[in-house]
């Protein structure tokens, strides 16, 4: 793990309170927050980012997750960081899946470098 990762994992936050618990990804600072729902069997393309960081929470099974050079397949609530300028597609392999993506850093479409894309858009 990289130091960059730590400190990303370092603003997470597990809170116990008595009707449960929360998890705090951002505080007080500036970042996108979007939920992706990639349909049945379909995939993103293959991309980096240089203005950005980001953290990815699994909210569904089914997902599979291509980061760098290895494959993931997160179970909800699994939390993974993607570095800026790393290579990353996220899938889902069977019924649509949803994943939250919190991103740190300078958030703009326009910063998407796609390696790989099936809808003709690299």
């Amino acid at each position: 793990m990289t130091a960059r990762e730590d400190e990303i994992r370092s603003k997470i936050i597990e809170d116990n309170r008595p009707w449960g618990r929360f998890k705090r990804y951002a505080h007080n600072e500036t970042c996108t927050v979007k939920i992706l729902t990639v349909k049945p069997g379909e995939k993103l393309s293959l991309q980096a980012h240089a203005q950005r960081d980001e953290l990815w929470v699994a909210l569904d099974e089914g997902l599979e997750v291509e980061l760098g050079d290895r494959t993931v397949h997160p179970s909800p609530g699994d939390e993974i960081v993607i570095l800026r300028n790393t290579k990353h597609r996220l899938s889902s392999l069977g019924k649509a899946a949803r994943m939250l993506e919190v991103s740190f850093g300078h958030a703009d479409e326009d910063d998407i470098v796609r390696y790989e894309d099936d809808y003709g858009r690299c």
